[in-house]
């Protein structure tokens, strides 16, 4: 069921972007720091998923309130002339990380679990 909300997400995605105008450049540094800020929430919310503790109020709060403080940051270092926008990248590319640790080890488990089962199946 998640491969095909997945395919089909891909698929609007690349649909869109094909019609979608050029971003300018003066907004490239906004769009791109929100989209990292959205990817970060969104491997928040599969970690907590699959640690059974997820909340749709709270992966919303966080999907848009990432997002607009990232963006608010981005826009206060432009005005301040200092790349604050690189703080928010750390921080987010950084969790990021850690939640697809987290998610790469939950499913090598499982995968690791199963591959026990099937050779103690065979055995029997």
């Amino acid at each position: 069921m998640i491969v095909i909300a997945i395919v089909i997400g891909c698929i609007i995605g690349a649909l869109i972007g094909i019609n979608a105008p050029v971003i300018p450049y003066t907004y490239s540094t906004f769009l791109a720091i929100a989209v990292v800020a959205a990817l970060d929430s969104v491997f928040g919310g599969i970690t907590s998923v699959l640690k059974k503790n997820f909340d749709l109020t709270i992966f919303i709060s966080g999907f848009f309130c990432n997002s607009i403080l990232s963006i608010a940051l981005t826009y206060l270092g432009q005005k301040l002339n200092i790349d604050i926008y690189l703080a928010a990248l750390v921080v987010f590319v950084g969790r990021m990380f850690t939640n697809l640790t987290i998610i790469r080890r939950h499913y090598i488990e499982k995968w690791t679990e199963k591959k026990k089962e099937n050779t103690k199946a065979m055995k029997e």
